[in-house]
């Protein structure tokens, strides 16, 4: 299960730096709904689990991802960006044929 996703150092710093700070007791959530300039999103939020959820533990938090989501995102990493020019998270979809110049949007 733990392949389904991977989060790069990077990632795992900022979103326990954003647990300490905010949400403690919550996972960090992980989805894909319909919209942007290619058709699909990517979602990151804070929330609970609920009952159907594909969960993957890492050190001092877990990352909660519906079953439709995880279709799309299966094989993804997770990396964020902390530099002048940064992005905040950035997903590498190597499912993804197209993507958004900004690369919050892509197809299958």
């Amino acid at each position: 299960m733990k392949d389904l996703i991977e989060l790069t150092e990077k990632a795992k710093e900022h979103v326990l730096e954003l647990i300490k700070k905010e949400d403690e007791g919550k996972g960090l959530r992980l989805g894909v709904k319909g919209g942007g300039c290619s058709g699909l999103s990517y979602s990151i939020t804070f929330d609970g689990q609920k009952e159907r959820d594909n969960i993957l533990s890492f050190e001092g938090f877990e990352v909660l991802l519906d079953p439709k989501s995880a279709v799309y995102l299966k094989g993804i990493v997770l990396d964020y960006d902390d530099s002048l020019e940064g992005k905040g998270f950035i997903f590498v979809n190597p499912n993804a044929s197209n993507t958004c110049g900004c690369g919050e949007s892509f197809s299958i």
